[in-house]
This record gives C-alpha cells, structure tokens and sequence, in this order.
C-alpha cells in the first residue's frame, strides 16, 4: 500500500490517527537525541556540519512540542506510543560498528546518509497525511491536525534537500568519496526500507520476512563485514520480541473493538500473512 492509502485508512479511525500522531512526536522527540548524540561525537568538526545538526535539532524540539500540544489539546495520549518502534528497529539494524568519528569523512557520509533516508519518509508520510485530511470531514479535530502537520512539513522537507546537497559536496571531493556516497546511500535505503516494513508488518511469516530483508542489508555490505552483522541480527529477526507484543496489543485491540470483525477480518489477515513472500523471494520469482 502507499503511504497515501495508508493515510487514507488511518484518518477514518480516530484511535489509530491519535496513535499515529504520537508516532510522529515520537519520531520528532527522539531526533533530537540521536542527533545530539552525534554532534557530541563530531566534536566541534567539521565545524559547518555542527552548525547546521545544531539548527536540525532545534527544528526536531519544535516539531515534538508542536505535535504535544496537539495531542494535550486533542485529550490523546503523550506516553510511548504502543506497537514496534520504527525507529528503534532502524537503529537495531544500523552498523555502528563498522562507523566511528575516528573514521573522519567515512562516518560522516554514513550519518548524513542514515539522517537523509529517515526525513525522506517523514515527508511522504507527511505529505500523504495532508493529502488524507483534506479528503476528510473537515471537522475542527481535522483541521487542527493537518494544520499541524502543514506547519512541520516545509521544514522536514528542508532537511531532505540539506541533506542531499551535503551529500552530493561529499561526493564532489574524489571519486572514492563519490563511491563510498552511493554505498552509504544503498545500504541505508535498505535499512530504512526493513525498519518501515517491519513496523507496518505483524503477520504470521513476518519474522522470515525480517530475515529476508536482513540478508539485503548484508549484501550492501564488503563482503568481511557479512558474517559478523549476520550473526549479531540474525536472532533477535527471527525471535523479534517486540513483534509478538505488537501481535497482543493488536489482537487486544481488535478483540475489544468488535470481536466479530477480530474473526472475520482480523484472524485472515493475519493468517494471510503466511502467502506473503519476501521482496527478494517474490522478485526473484518473477524474473
């Protein structure tokens, strides 16, 4: 499904656009911390990067209050959303390992990179989520929140362009630095795009599909840094215990809300989800 489609669903429930919503302040809140973290390990240099991470936090801080006032004023819920963490698989599956500050212009392609993907899909969704509200009843709940999102998607996709021109600079210096540009954008893109499905997946066979799109993040990978990022992930994709609770608190939602839709539409979706055939799997299939 686009995001588009996605949004289109989620604005008609009021619970799960609250959800949603919190999701987003979520994200914002914790952007803050993670590039906080990395201006404290960039240290001072470049000193221009520092600069602008710095207008990029204050930017993240303002986007989080915005979207808490929203939900205070709305009487939703502020406390850590339920369900997996996209941003918490993303950074599960992110090789800081292989990244240090002490690696100079090597880490900082792989943390713009890693920043750039992560407000690529904060503004499709953004963006989409605009899209659906304006097809929506234009009550005053409505309207408050797409004024909201309307607010922080300029800004957001400020960030994108920064981030792509402070890229496309870095790739300007040689033609290794060009090289090691386009990996980092490939081997990220592959990150995001697990962290994201991974979060919107909670079907029986999602826990193969994990696994699936763990060995297309290794193949981004030098092939001596395969097998270590493997066997660091490999479990935790296959027992994923935050998929199981995603799968409770969905179950226990769906039972409360309607317990004959839960047997009607929500045990075969479920059970749907064993057809489902990795992306790899599913290309390969085709070709």
């Amino acid at each position: 499904m686009s995001a588009r489609d996605v949004l289109t669903q989620v604005v008609r429930d009021r619970e799960i656009h609250h959800i949603t919503l919190n999701r987003y302040r979520f994200s914002e809140q914790r952007s803050c911390k993670d590039l906080t973290d990395l201006i404290e390990q960039l240290d001072g240099n470049p000193v221009e990067l520092v600069r602008d991470l710095s207008r990029h936090v204050s930017d993240e801080a303002r986007h989080a209050m915005w979207l808490t006032d929203l939900l205070v004023d709305i009487g939703s819920s502020v406390g850590t959303p339920p369900g997996s963490s996209y941003i918490e698989e993303f950074e599960r599956l992110l090789d800081r390992e292989q990244a240090t500050p002490e690696q100079g212009d090597d880490f900082i392609i792989s943390s713009m990179a890693a920043i750039n993907v992560t407000e690529k899909r904060g503004c499709e969704y953004f963006s989409a989520h605009i899209h659906a509200l304006k097809q929506a009843p234009q009550t005053e709940e409505n309207i408050k929140i797409r004024e909201t999102i309307e607010r922080i998607l300029p800004e957001e996709a400020g960030h994108v362009r920064w981030g792509t021109r402070f890229l496309a600079k870095m790739a300007e210096k040689s033609p290794e630095h060009r090289e090691k540009v386009n990996q980092a954008k490939s081997k990220y893109a592959a990150i995001e795009q697990a962290a994201f499905e991974s979060g919107m997946d909670f079907t029986a066979g999602a826990e193969l599909r994990r696994v699936s799109s763990l060995l297309d993040i290794a193949n981004t990978l030098p092939l001596w840094q395969r097998p270590q990022y493997l066997a660091e992930r490999l479990p935790q994709s296959l027992l994923a215990p935050d998929l199981q609770m995603t799968r409770i608190d969905v179950a226990q939602r769906a039972w409360q809300r309607d317990p004959q839709a839960f047997m009607e539409r929500f045990v075969p979706m479920f059970l749907g989800g064993l057809n489902r055939q990795p992306a790899a799997q599913g290309a390969e299939k085709k070709a």
